[in-house]
């Protein structure tokens, strides 16, 4: 009877082994597929960060490799972190012995020496804060709250990964991989504990989080648990295949075997031996290779289950010694006394921590009342020593009072003798403008009067002669002469008048004037102004002025002034410019007006039309340095004596004070980039 069941075990392991053999194949191709196109296990993102900035080469080759090996074989893993731990000590470099103890500790963990686990990871988390690295802090205790969760201390481990979550917020930028992870083992954990909204929450959150790659994996593989653990036994089945194959593709042994477990006890739970058998069968080999003794025991635990139901005495009696042995090694005694000596030596560890931070409050309140006690005595000192120095301080500021009293008198009694004298040398230019302009009428006067009394006298004598037809011609040229005298006259009355218009005292109201005229008036009297002062001056005069301009409400002695100012300040630029000797260089200054009409777009009554009046010259310009202070008052780039710097500021005043603006180009509008080629003042008034 035992001969006849061992044959129908052995041929049953045969057809259980050749299944195992197919679906090895399909999932050798599968990964063979995905790393033809680029699928493959590679280093983690955010470890990759780190890794670029270790300088020792051979430090940095030794964990890439052993961060390659991560999802491949945990035994590697531990192999080359250990060499790295080793490596990084000696050459001092802190940040890579933090990351070779979490490796040494993971692959620890993965090999059940769950001791030396929380060991590495608690010496990676005192360094990295000692080191102020937040990263491998978060992902130390990351790790520490999952070997917690190994050892089904789950509410242990909630602590430590909350404790990850609240440092990884505080990194930025953020990371790739580390957090997402972290919510997927605070999601096991809650599912665990019962939880199950909680843990759904989280774990679809790490999903959603990282859509492909291990971690996704690891997350899948805890969803289908945690819909096995609701009675979703369709659905677990659904997710673990889907993680099974996402396993293959990226060569992923580690879920590889935990995937075939979690299988083999879902199949086992709905009744369907066969299946649980083939992926428990297949989970432990692969286990046994990669020497992974979690998933061993685990594995095993299910063959002898399953064996025992087929009544296969042998085979129960062999997968259950393994599975003792296997208990032994992770759980049994001795590690069980290591893990109480590790949990004993990291409470000290808090003790002493807690104890350090209690006497540094202890020193600090007393430094704090130390320190208050010296700012009080400061303070009692500063206060006496101001009560003192503020009486000492009313004094002066008595007698600095009556200085600046006197001086701000002084000033306004400087002030106006200045604009006083600005008007003098206004009314000094505008004199001499009238002299000139009325001297060319008084000459045409004078002249043809010398002219008529020669002819008078050619009158008389033609007369005497009886010679009536010459006495008919002189008397019609002496007729005409007095013609041209009355026209000539008539013309410096109109002058006089004009001139006595505008001379008049401004009376401050705004009355309809006539902008275009107003301009070329004061563009004519500053020019004969200027030639009067020097009669070697030549310029050439432009007038542009808009035909539709209408007379707009100003007051005209004002406007008036500032027209002549900038027009005279126009000439005076280019009379010094003139005296560079300059090839080709004609001094020209041109006045234009314009009408600009308010926007179609722009409501009634909220935007009225405009007058623009540009008074430009082709002399040496404005240097950009000083274009902010040409309106102050009492700038000016004149020498002394030749000007006062109130001219362009009480334009500036009169201007403003009728609603509009006084601007400057230079370079003019059209010369931009180029320098020493003019200025531009432009006068904008509302209509």
């Amino acid at each position: 009877m035992k001969r006849r069941l061992k044959i129908i075990f052995h041929f049953y392991t045969l057809g259980i082994q050749f299944q195992r053999t197919l679906r090895h194949i399909m999932l050798c191709v599968l990964s063979l597929a995905s790393i033809a196109s680029g699928a493959q296990t590679a280093v983690n993102p955010d470890n990759q960060v780190e890794l670029d900035n270790i300088k020792d080469a051979e430090l940095k080759a030794l964990l890439f490799k052993a961060d390659s090996f991560f999802f491949v074989d945990r035994r590697k893993v531990g192999e080359y972190g250990a060499q790295a731990l080793q490596l990084a000590s000696k050459l001092g470099d802190h940040n890579a012995e933090i990351i070779a103890m979490n490796m040494v500790g993971e692959g620890a963990r993965n090999l059940g020496d769950f001791p030396k686990s929380l060991e590495m990871q608690f010496k990676a988390l005192e360094l990295s804060r000692s080191r102020g690295n937040l990263i491998r802090e978060a992902y130390s205790l990351t790790l520490i709250g999952f070997t917690r969760s190994e050892l089904e201390e789950y509410r242990t481990a909630l602590r430590f990964y909350f404790e990850a979550k609240s440092l990884y917020d505080k990194i930025q930028p953020p990371l790739l991989s580390f957090p997402v992870f972290n919510l997927s083992n605070i999601g096991e954990a809650y599912g665990e504990l019962g939880k199950y909204d909680s843990a759904l929450m989280f774990l679809t959150q790490a999903l959603r989080s990282e859509v492909t790659g291990n971690r996704h994996i690891l997350t899948t593989r805890r969803l289908a648990h945690l819909q096995n653990k609701m009675g979703n036994h369709r659905e677990a089945i659904q997710l673990y295949h889907h993680a099974l194959l996402e396993a293959a593709r990226f060569n992923d042994n580690i879920h590889y075997i935990k995937v075939r477990n979690s299988l083999a006890a879902v199949y086992l739970a709905i009744g369907n031996s066969d299946s649980s058998f083939y992926y428990a069968r297949q989970a432990f080999e692969h286990a046994s290779r990669l020497d992974q003794r979690v998933d061993i025991l685990e594995a095993s635990r299910l063959l002898g289950t399953l064996l025992k139901k087929k009544a296969m005495p042998d085979s129960v009696i062999y997968y259950q010694d393994v599975a003792l042995k296997m208990q032994d090694t992770i759980y049994g005694p001795a590690r069980v006394r290591e893990l109480s000596l590790v949990a004993l030596r990291e409470q000290q560890r808090q003790q002493d921590i807690t104890k350090e931070q209690d006497e540094y409050k202890a020193r600090a309140r007393l430094l704090l009342m130390l320190v208050s006690l010296l700012a009080v005595s400061v303070i009692a000192f500063t206060l006496y020593r101001k009560s003192r120095q503020k009486q000492k301080a009313n004094v002066l500021l008595q007698e600095k009072n009556i200085a600046i009293e006197e001086s701000l008198s002084a000033l306004k009694k400087t002030q106006a003798q200045l604009i006083q004298s600005e008007k003098m040398a206004s009314l000094g230019e505008l004199t001499a403008g009238i002299a000139h302009e009325i001297q060319n009428p008084l000459n045409f006067v004078n002249n043809f009067s010398e002219v008529n009394a020669e002819l008078i006298e050619e009158l008389k004598e033609e007369a005497n002669k009886g010679n009536l037809s010459e006495v008919k011609t002189i008397a019609n040229e002496i007729k005409e002469n007095e013609g041209k005298i009355v026209h000539h006259g008539k013309r410096a009355d109109a002058i006089v008048k004009g001139m006595l218009q505008h001379s008049r005292a401004s009376s401050g109201t705004k009355e309809p004037t006539d902008i275009n005229a107003l301009c070329d008036e004061y563009l004519r009297l500053s020019y004969h102004g200027l030639r009067a002062k020097d009669k070697t001056f030549n310029a050439k005069f432009e007038t542009d002025f808009d035909s539709t301009l209408e007379k707009i409400n100003v007051i005209p002695q004002d406007i008036g002034r500032v027209i002549l100012n900038l027009i005279n300040n126009a000439f005076y630029a280019v009379a010094e410019k003139q005296k560079q000797n300059l090839n080709g260089f004609e001094p020209t200054v041109s006045v234009s007006t314009k009408v600009l009409n308010a926007r179609p777009e722009d409501p009634v009554g909220r935007a009225r039309g405009k007058v623009e009046i540009k008074v430009a010259d082709n002399g040496n310009g404005i240097p950009d340095h000083i274009k902010q202070k040409i309106f102050q008052p009492f700038f000016t780039t004149k020498p002394t004596g030749q000007g006062t710097g109130l001219g362009l500021s009480l334009s500036y005043d009169i201007v403003k004070a009728h609603g509009g603006t006084l601007e400057v180009n230079s370079p003019p509008a059209g010369r931009a980039g180029k320098e020493g080629v003019g200025s531009e003042f432009i006068v904008q008034l509302p209509t």
